[in-house]
């Protein structure tokens, strides 16, 4: 069975550092710093807006990065954004 995204879950766009412009941020968004387009449910404001960074658009989920659940996503995001330094 294929799994997808977790809706709700926004770890992604928590974590890890953007340095592309993101409407809201146009110096883009630094590690560990909640995304100003993700909403209070952790939704993505611009998901299927042109707006949205490329990067955003093609992280896709992967259990390897994603995990069981959000709170494993986030500490696997944190150490790969800080391990990739």
């Amino acid at each position: 069975m294929s799994e997808g995204c977790r809706a709700g879950c926004g770890a992604c766009c928590i974590a890890p550092s953007i340095s592309s412009a993101i409407p809201g941020m146009p110096e883009g968004k630094p590690a560990g710093v909640r995304c100003v387009q993700l909403d209070e449910d952790n939704l993505c404001r611009l998901f299927g807006d042109p707006s949205r960074p490329r990067v955003c658009e093609r992280f896709n989920f992967d259990i390897s990065v994603c995990g069981e659940h959000r709170e494993e996503a986030l500490t696997t995001l944190t150490w790969l954004e800080q391990d990739t330094r």
